[in-house]
């Protein structure tokens, strides 16, 4: 039986099962509008549940320069299931995020995942220590550059850039501490996290080192309305000018993906260590953000290569620079322009990049439901420039 539809099968009837038994056990339904699921709330007050559900549709398309044809496919980008709510007490949190598409829970590395699909993104129980102090237990987005931790479904372009295609830290394994206070009207943020490093759903023994990462943000104008600073675009129209500057640092001890918690499992391990700068600033729905990343592996990037020297396995490491910045009509059409550069570090076989992107979206509930389209012109060393052309809608019930 193959174990992806059983694991389905289950999910299907469980979540079945857990609408009936709410509807008949006295517990309420509140709040319940489009695009903020259905939530529920024991009727003791001893726990509570919101179910949420949200697709993407795709059409990708470009011109190749080697055929002259237009290549093009139409696809399900992400289908996600998300759980959240408190537990016992409303100091404790918990998410649960399952990922449903082909490009979510597809596996190239059976050997470590258990030669099962990766359906688990998020499962993590999160802790209210002290009003300004909480702990994160479990597996979720590590606190890396602002566009990565910026949730797949509020994004203001039809999908992240280059820079977080190359050097994002993903999802991990492990523990995370989330500590704020006030200076005035500064608003300070401090992250530190350990986690194991190899990224998400791994079944075997730690294969490096672990993983530690350390981020600070300083909003000087106060908190962005709706959690705004991370959120494509500016919905809200923020009345006074708003931003956030960011800083992370992470180092992979002895990481064995050529990626840190993404891509192969290569046949050595180095240390990687990667630094990202990012900025947001939002003000009566102009929007721009700015990020740096900058990765290396201090004991060389190449960890195999062939009998004439050219690299066979090597850790992506460079750096990078990503622009965007975007405007919100009175009529919720928003225009916005992206400027992505990549530089691979020299000798490793890696390609430098270049891509200029002009977005077009109309949000019709807000991120909830939104069409958007952008084409990019990618300039890459050593090959012809090339167009791609993308359309999405996301429904987010």
């Amino acid at each position: 039986m193959n174990l992806s539809i059983s694991f389905r099968g289950i999910l299907l009837t469980g979540t079945l099962a857990l609408l009936t038994f709410s509807s008949v056990s006295a517990q309420s339904i509140n709040e319940s509008k489009f695009g903020k699921g259905v939530q529920f709330v024991a009727a003791d007050s001893s726990f509570s549940m919101r179910l949420g559900a949200r697709f993407q549709l795709l059409y990708q398309g470009g011109q190749n320069p080697s055929t002259d044809n237009w290549d093009d496919r139409f696809l399900i980008r992400r289908a996600r299931l998300k759980f959240d709510g408190f537990a016992f007490s409303p100091k404790l949190e918990y998410k649960i995020e399952l990922g449903l598409a082909n490009s979510d829970i597809g596996s190239d590395i059976p050997d470590q995942t258990n030669n099962a699909d990766n359906i688990i993104l998020d499962a993590v129980a999160k802790w209210q220590m002290t009003p300004n102090l909480s702990l994160w237990v479990g597996q979720t987005k590590l606190p890396g550059n602002r566009e990565r931790v910026i949730s797949s479904q509020k994004m203001q372009f039809v999908d992240r850039s280059l820079l977080n295609a190359q050097f994002n830290l993903d999802r991990d394994a492990g523990l995370q501490l989330h500590h704020e206070h006030q200076l005035g009207t500064v608003l300070l943020r401090e992250i530190g996290s350990l986690s194991m490093g190899e990224g998400r759903d791994i079944t075997v023994n730690n294969a490096g080192g672990y993983d530690y990462t350390g981020r600070v943000e300083i909003l000087p104008f106060g908190e962005f309305e709706s959690e705004g600073d991370y959120v494509g675009g500016d919905l809200v129209r923020e009345q006074t000018p708003k931003l956030s500057v960011a800083a992370t640092y992470d180092y992979n001890d002895n990481a064995t993906r050529s990626r840190g918690q993404l891509g192969h499992f290569l046949v050595a391990e180095r240390d990687l260590r990667t630094v990202f700068v990012d900025a947001m600033f939002k003000y009566k729905g102009f929007s721009t953000m700015a990020e740096y990343a900058n990765r290396k592996a201090p004991d060389g990037a190449v960890v195999e290569r062939d009998i004439d020297g050219t690299p066979l396995e090597t850790f992506v490491t460079g750096n990078a620079l990503n622009l965007q910045a975007g405007y919100l009509l009175p009529t919720n059409w928003e225009v916005a322009g992206r400027f992505t550069n990549y530089e691979a570090t020299a000798n490793t076989g890696l390609r430098d990049q270049k891509q200029y992107t002009l977005g077009l979206s109309k949000y019709i509930v807000g991120h909830s439901l939104k069409v958007q389209s952008d084409v990019t012109l990618v300039n890459e060393q050593s090959r012809d420039d090339r167009y791609q052309f993308r359309l999405q809608m996301e429904l987010a019930l």
